[in-house]
């Protein structure tokens, strides 16, 4: 048995990958109206990345017959960083997809791949080569950053007891016994593990750079004819803002903000929220929780479960 981690090895959410059926109309999605940059395509991939952050790409839309989550790809410091997670995998018999390599997707690097209890496909990597970037200026409203993603599971506290005992996950926060938040560093969580039906993408967040452009961004999708399905509002949980739409594909997207931050790992004491009105949303300017909102964040069962991504 591996000994107990003092400190996850994972640094951030690099990337997520998602499949899609209507390819074109997600490309055009995420570069015309989302606010994401292309960087690298072709005919079937495209990688999108924000012109704030020296990761290479934080989105990659893949073209595919069944809709699906390709894979979550985490950041860890060095390539003996990604060989221990190999070997802790392998010790508590995870199935590993892909034997620490190099990649040969854009900024190349070294990483490996596993399922884990739901049968995502998780990637682990480092030393994926940077690319330029700047800070956004006042007023542009285009994503910062990969903020977090939210995933549905059956079974919440097996899939939360993985991502603790073999990545090094905290938990900051429940959601009544429906949700929970975990973390690697300071920020409130860069991963949730939601009650769902049944294997499936709840949702992708993307950070603004502040207020005014997580409003002037929830403003500018109004306008495209695509209103928030929920939101404006902010949370109580991680006390960041909200809005969520839905891409061409029925996946939800979110601008975020001022998520919040635990420097002091060891005094944090996580609490439970109630799923009240008050708590859903501290500003009270959003609607409650829409007969749309909820299906769709319960999204359809991931066809991709226990199967590899081809690239």
């Amino acid at each position: 048995m591996s000994e107990p981690l003092t400190r996850s090895p994972i640094t951030h959410l690099r990337h997520v990958g998602l499949a899609m059926p209507d390819y074109r109309e997600s490309v055009e999605f995420y570069d015309k109206i989302w606010g994401l940059v292309p960087v690298a395509n072709d005919s079937d991939i495209t990688f999108f990345a924000t012109p704030a952050h020296p990761e290479q790409y934080i989105l990659r839309v893949r073209r595919a017959a069944e809709k699906r989550l390709d894979l979550l790809s985490f950041a860890v410091e060095t390539e003996h960083d990604v060989d221990a997670v190999t070997e802790r995998m392998i010790a508590a018999g995870v199935q590993v997809d892909r034997e620490p390599d190099k990649l040969g997707t854009p900024g190349g690097g070294y990483g490996m791949r596993f399922f884990d209890p739901d049968g995502r496909l998780i990637e682990v990597s480092a030393e994926v080569a940077e690319r330029p970037y700047r800070p956004l200026e006042p007023r542009e409203s285009i994503p910062q950053k990969l903020s977090h993603v939210v995933v549905n599971a059956t079974d919440v506290v097996a899939t939360k007891k993985f991502y603790e005992t073999l990545l090094g996950f905290r938990l900051s926060d429940w959601l009544e016994d429906q949700m929970c938040f975990l973390r690697t560093r300071v920020d409130h969580h860069i991963l949730a593990i939601a009650h769902g039906p049944h294997t499936s993408l709840n949702h992708v967040s993307f950070e603004m750079r502040g207020i005014d452009e997580y409003m002037r961004g929830t403003g500018r999708m109004k306008r495209s004819g695509r209103p928030p399905i929920w939101g404006p509002g902010r949370h109580g949980a991680g006390d960041n803002t909200f809005s969520y739409f839905l891409d061409p594909n029925g996946n939800i997207v979110e601008y975020t903000t001022e998520l919040e931050r635990i420097e002091d790992d060891a005094a944090w004491e996580p609490r439970v929220w109630v799923a009240t009105p008050e708590e859903a949303d501290q500003w009270g300017t959003s609607n409650p929780i829409t007969e749309q909102m909820i299906p769709a964040m319960f999204n359809d069962p991931d066809r991709g479960v226990w199967t590899g991504s081809p690239i």
